[in-house]
């Protein structure tokens, strides 16, 4: 019965790393959307979502199995909790990417980034993916201390949000201000992103060692 029990948390863990590589996916293809003001691009991210929320579902049903048919000990029950808390966070990854994606619709056929600022959303948007690659590689692989990893890139990303704060407040700000509040709502999708990320694998530590990370 416990073979089988521990089984089943794999294929739960699976799901998340499922999860995960479809969230970077999005990221990633917002990310182009948004520079490249792709149109076709960006509506394929929006639609894509529903796969997220349709995989959140899955990973909740199974958890919820899980409880139901099982007597988890301690260790294996937060495992199964953090799956959900994991499940809910990651779908909320894949919000903030659509959201992304929503922006290069609305802006389309114009850019949403000036110019001047496309190597800064770029650089989010990259770490922002590799931040749910690695979070896919932490849930494949129990037992490893990532939080103190992801925090520290998440202090890159805080520091690229508060780089685009700073610019888009400054005197000689010539975008108007519009473009700055779409810009400010870009960047606090990638930095909310980031924190999903963090959020996880803050849960993930805690579900190994019975301790939240400091």
């Amino acid at each position: 019965m416990r073979v089988t029990f521990h089984g089943e948390l794999v294929q739960l863990r699976e799901q998340l790393v499922a999860m995960c590589a479809m969230a970077a996916q999005a990221m990633r293809q917002a990310s182009r959307a948004l520079l490249m003001a792709d149109l076709d691009l960006a509506e394929r991210v929006i639609a894509g979502d529903a796969a997220l929320d349709q995989a959140r579902g899955g990973c909740e049903d199974h958890a919820q199995s899980l409880l139901a048919l099982q007597a988890p000990v301690a260790s294996d029950l937060r495992s199964i909790l953090a799956a959900v808390y994991s499940a809910e966070k990651i779908e909320r990854m894949g919000d903030l990417a659509a959201h992304i994606a929503d922006t290069a619709r609305f802006s389309h056929p114009d850019h949403a980034v000036p110019a001047d600022l496309e190597d800064t959303f770029a650089r989010l948007g990259e770490i922002a993916a590799g931040m749910a690659d690695r979070l896919g590689e932490l849930i494949g692989q129990p037992g490893v201390d990532g939080f103190a990893e992801l925090d520290e890139t998440d202090h890159a990303v805080d520091a690229l949000h508060s780089r685009v704060l700073t610019t888009i407040t400054g005197p000689g700000w010539p975008y108007g201000v519009r473009t700055a509040t779409s810009l400010a709502l870009l960047a606090r999708f990638h930095e909310r992103f980031a924190d999903q990320a963090v959020s996880v694998a803050k849960r993930l530590d805690f579900a190994a060692t019975g301790e939240f990370p400091a």
